[in-house]
């Protein structure tokens, strides 16, 4: 189960904050047990791009045998 402060992957695109499937988050709070979650997406800078509230399916946990992969966010999704 996916815990507080677990980093998670994206399952599917969060468009409104340039968010795409893969990108990392930590989650902030586990909502009714389980069935949601708000995760934290912050930027390798440390700016925070946004807190989203997500269903358990938007989700999943991070491997230990996945790597990071960088990517520049949308200019337009969110100003940093």
């Amino acid at each position: 189960m996916i815990a507080e402060l677990d980093r998670i992957a994206l399952t599917k695109g969060v468009p409104e904050y340039g968010l795409v499937a893969g990108d990392i988050g930590c989650v902030m709070a586990v909502r009714q047990g389980g069935k949601g979650y708000t995760v934290e997406f912050v930027s390798l800078g440390g700016d925070s791009v946004g807190v989203v509230t997500l269903e358990a399916g938007d989700v999943r946990p991070v491997l230990r045998r996945e790597i990071a992969h960088v990517r520049e966010l949308a200019r337009d999704a969110v100003e940093l």
